[in-house]
């Protein structure tokens, strides 16, 4: 009979201090998994197993989505549509992105490291489709063909390599070495771990990474709900699952902020309600009521905005995002290079394993 040993599960003291959860006291994977031990845990009650879960199942969805609307909407010949094209792309890129990460993030340190690197570079992605169907669909009338309709789309890629860069440095905070290298050439350098030496700086950087293009790219939505009123502010059927939207986005800013409720009650929600699952259904629920609200406008507004507005021009479309896409890469690969730096025996990067700990994973 085929049987299949599971992955011994350890407890926060086991673990090195970068692979610890505040509030987490249990099921930890070994920091130093096999691809295949990964891939086991995923099917076996860990920390991270509805991590994993809750945002690989709504890649699917995501993709089905896109599958169903690819044969109602002429996504090859109609400009029109390619913001929308680019959108749902992103949209399933990031939580298969997430879901990757959880699963092979203990493969080793700098595995875990590496591997939330693509993660936010697939998060600042997303914020910039956002931002492009957002000027393509959501602005106001009032506010089509201004200054800010004009270089939305520009900024907001800058803003995805901000985003990608700053959250890459609240984990490797690796510029230092870099520096010492080109100055002084010298030998034995000691490579700083923010996550580790300064966490509450480190999550301070990772929220602003993530805040900032938020805030940015819903500059038009906040307009047109809350500042706007009058027959230019574009208001229909669409904006009761706009503020849908809005609530879950700040659901997943709080959960992620707070680390409640196992901050509350440390060991409790080791293995499930843990502030990361939760803050991954609500981003997911989030984009779930974003796309509905984006394809609603869509539809509501297609008349007027062709009438009025410049049509979605590839550059400014699936262009731009390529385009993001490869500098984000260049910036996760520059980090990765940094991260390469760092010496194995690191402190900040390992911490040995008691002998009974090593015994029982034998």
């Amino acid at each position: 009979m085929l049987t299949v040993k599971l992955p011994h599960l350890l407890s926060n003291h086991q673990v090195p201090k970068v692979f610890r959860e505040d509030g987490i006291v249990g099921g930890y994977r070994n920091p130093q998994s096999s691809a295949k031990d990964c891939l086991l845990s995923t099917f076996q009650m860990t920390n991270e197993t509805l991590n994993i879960w809750t945002h690989f199942l709504p890649t699917w969805y995501f993709l089905w989505r896109l599958l169903v609307l690819w044969h109602s909407v002429d996504f090859y010949n109609e400009p029109y549509a390619w913001p929308l094209l680019v959108y749902l792309c992103v949209s399933c890129l990031y939580p298969f992105t997430s879901s990757c990460a959880h699963t092979f993030s203990t493969m080793s340190v700098h595995a875990r490291h590496v591997c939330y690197f693509f993660d936010y570079g697939a998060l600042s992605l997303y914020s910039l489709g956002c931002a492009i169907t957002y000027r393509a669909y959501v602005m106001a009338d009032s506010w089509v063909n201004n200054v800010l309709h004009s270089c939305f789309v520009p900024v907001a890629a800058f803003n995805s390599l901000v985003c990608t860069t700053l959250s890459c440095y609240s984990r490797d905070s690796s510029c230092a070495v870099l520096f010492h290298v080109l100055c002084s050439m010298s030998v034995g350098l000691r490579l700083r771990f923010l996550e580790v030496e300064q966490p509450r700086l480190s999550k301070t950087f990772r929220l602003t990474a993530f805040t900032y293009p938020f805030l940015f790219d819903n500059l038009p939505l906040f307009h047109r709900l809350f500042l706007c009123w009058g027959e230019d502010c574009s208001h229909n059927t669409s904006v009761p699952t706009h503020y849908c939207h809005l609530l879950f986005a700040f659901l997943t800013f709080f959960l992620f902020a707070s680390h409640l409720p196992e901050r509350l009650a440390p060991g409790c929600f080791d293995y499930i309600g843990h502030s990361h699952q939760l803050f991954h259904i609500c981003a997911v629920a989030g984009t779930h009521f974003q796309l509905e609200a984006i394809i609603t406008d869509m539809g509501c507004r297609r008349t007027w905005l062709l009438a009025n507005a410049p049509l979605p021009s590839l550059a400014g479309t699936l262009g731009v995002t390529l385009a993001a896409l490869l500098l984000n890469l260049l910036v996760i690969s520059f980090f990765i290079g940094l991260l390469a730096l760092a010496p194995v025996s690191s402190p900040f990067l390992l911490s040995a394993l008691s002998d009974q700990v090593k015994s029982r994973t034998d």
